[in-house]
């Protein structure tokens, strides 16, 4: 998912480069990759000018920065499902009910070559991509409890090679996707669904090279698919790449290997996962008037993903996923407001990355028995998004979101946790999970940042 990825500059020239108070990148001091390119713009990517909690020395040169996060949405889904519960979604976990998504904040550092990074995190989107993390129960001294609470952390230094090499270990946002883990970053409140069913952290360490001015590359080890530890004997590896002929144009290329899932009862992971992602993010107009009436930007995002899963008995035909997103967008009235139109679609054979609409094996779901028959997910969605920014540091958007499936797949009026609408009732045993091959929602949605 980029889920995450933010940028590609350190916190003292974000404004600049990549407008980025996420940015995972760290800028050398005398050759600047991507310098004079306004990236703001871009689908993923913070478009703050200005971090005003900045703390600088007697000098003036910056020694952190720091950033503060508030998203809260009301998500009405017009099924009006009984437990309130949101399913197929990392966005939004919770529906016809106002909810608190995210809580950050953090402090980021690129003093005299030393990284260092620490956000903390919590809302209703930790809970639904943090605790699902299964990885932990190998071993003892784990759980998500260990971590949850933390976003990002991390460790390095810089190099003063060519136009930077950092090396870094710590809790990272996943490079993989386009689309950000900070929902105010994207063009869209809801994710595309390529984005949300791929990984949104990872733990391990990772050496960027920036060999010129416009194009990054990187080199990752990991212990796994969003997971805090290791479902294997073996790591995983990766590799991110960027190229920005211009600041009109964003060329990336993702890749992903590793042994990822349990295997059985007794055996550590023999699965073998492999995952691409490419995309394209491009400007093709910009409006230099004074005025600044009217269409102010227009650009689209086409982001595209292909992975499988083999090993183990586990056969790469019936265990992959494939899927496209395209998106375009319009500002209006010098950047203050701007309208998304985007659709995607999915299909995932074997469900191995896809949400469960209920708890598998528990809650009787007609998608579990279309999945075990053999039958692969097919998923589409679209989605029309309106923003009103009146400054760097606050966004108003509502999002009218459709999505239709070919098996049974999103929550009906009846939901998915009992009969009654609450976890701690007993099931009756006649009841099963309500579900739709269709679903329409509003989201509002109100974000704060600095």
């Amino acid at each position: 998912m980029n889920k995450y990825f933010a940028g590609a500059a350190a916190l003292t020239l974000n404004a600049l480069l990549a407008g980025s108070a996420l940015a995972q990148d760290s800028i050398p001091k005398t050759k600047i990759p991507f310098e004079g390119m306004d990236l703001t713009w871009i689908n993923g990517q913070n478009r703050q000018r200005n971090f005003p909690l900045t703390v600088t020395d007697k000098n003036g040169e910056t020694i952190f920065t720091g950033v503060a996060l508030l998203d809260g949405y009301f998500n009405y889904n017009f099924a009006r499902p009984k437990d309130n519960t949101q399913t197929i979604s990392a966005a939004t976990g919770r529906s016809n009910e106002f909810s608190i998504n995210q809580a950050s904040i953090g402090i980021e550092s690129n003093y005299k070559n030393v990284i260092g990074r620490l956000w903390l995190q919590t809302g209703g989107m930790t809970h639904i991509v943090q605790e699902a993390d299964g990885s932990v129960n190998r071993g003892r001294n784990t759980g998500t409890g260990n971590l949850k609470f933390i976003r990002e952390a991390a460790a390095g230094y810089h190099f003063n090679v060519d136009y930077g090499l950092n090396v870094e270990m710590g809790i990272f946002m996943s490079y993989i996707g386009l689309e950000s883990y900070v929902l105010q970053e994207n063009w869209s409140y809801q994710r595309s669904m390529v984005c949300d069913f791929t990984p949104f952290y990872f733990q391990g360490a990772r050496l960027q090279y920036y060999p010129s001015r416009k194009f990054k590359t990187e080199l990752w080890l990991l212990n796994g698919w969003q997971s805090y530890n290791s479902w294997s004997k073996n790591i995983g590896f990766g590799n991110s790449n960027y190229y920005r002929p211009s600041e009109n144009v964003q060329l990336v290329a993702n890749f992903y290997y590793g042994n990822d899932s349990k295997s059985g009862t007794t055996e550590l992971s023999k699965v073998r996962r492999l995952h691409h992602d490419n995309s394209i993010v491009a400007r093709y107009y910009k409006n230099r008037s004074a005025d600044g009436k009217g269409i102010s930007q227009a650009a689209f995002s086409l982001n595209s993903h292909y992975g499988f899963q083999s090993g183990d008995g586990v056969k790469a035909k019936d265990n992959y996923m494939m899927g496209t997103s395209l998106a375009h967008r319009l500002w209006f009235n010098n950047n203050k407001l701007a309208w998304t139109l985007r659709g995607d679609y999915v299909t995932n054979p074997g469900g191995y990355l896809a949400f469960t609409p209920a708890v598998a094996g528990a809650i009787p779901n007609d998608y579990d028995i279309a999945i075990a028959s053999g039958k692969a997910l097919r998923m589409g969605q679209f989605s029309t998004t309106f923003d009103v920014m009146p400054s760097d540091f606050f966004t108003f958007r509502i999002e009218y979101a459709h999505r239709i499936a070919n098996v049974p797949y999103f929550a009906g009026p009846g939901g998915t946790t009992s009969q009654t609408g609450f976890s701690n009732d007993a099931i009756d045993p006649n009841w099963k999970a309500d579900l739709r091959k269709n679903e329409n929602r509003v989201i509002v949605a109100v974000n704060f940042r600095l």
